[in-house]
């Protein structure tokens, strides 16, 4: 795999028609993806002292989380929206190679920043509920 440009690492979230639109969520400068998963151990006497887990068991979760100044876009209306009423919502993050990954997401957290002659800016927590699948 080739080095490939954080610049092009986008979150998008859809406008909520059938079928639906990912809009860019604008103005970010840092977007940061992980996965986790809770793993199942089923060790037994049998394992010779080594730890054995159960594959594709116990939960696993994507979370996002980004930073960036604030553009007024439809996309960051969208996930104030979101954020107020504790509403599950579909995500898209795109890379430079033209991968995607979709699922489900709840606005974990949603901050606002300002100084004084400065930029209003934003952070953003989001947590996968459900699958979150390659397209």
């Amino acid at each position: 795999m080739s080095a490939q440009s954080g610049a092009a690492f986008l979150l998008k979230v859809t406008d909520g028609g059938a079928p639906p639109t990912f809009n860019t969520v604008a103005g970010l400068r840092t977007t940061q993806m992980s996965i986790a998963g809770q793993a199942v151990t089923i060790t037994t006497k049998d394992s010779a002292g080594w730890r054995d887990l159960l594959s594709g068991a116990g939960a696993r979760t994507v979370s996002v989380s980004a930073a960036g100044v604030f553009m007024g876009s439809a996309a960051e209306t969208r996930i104030l929206g979101n954020a107020l009423g504790g509403t599950l919502d579909t995500y898209q993050l795109s890379f430079e190679d033209g991968s995607r990954m979709q699922g489900q997401f709840l606005v974990q957290k949603l901050e606002y920043a300002g100084d004084y002659n400065n930029e209003r800016s934003y952070t953003i927590q989001l947590e996968s509920s459900g699958p979150v699948v390659a397209v």
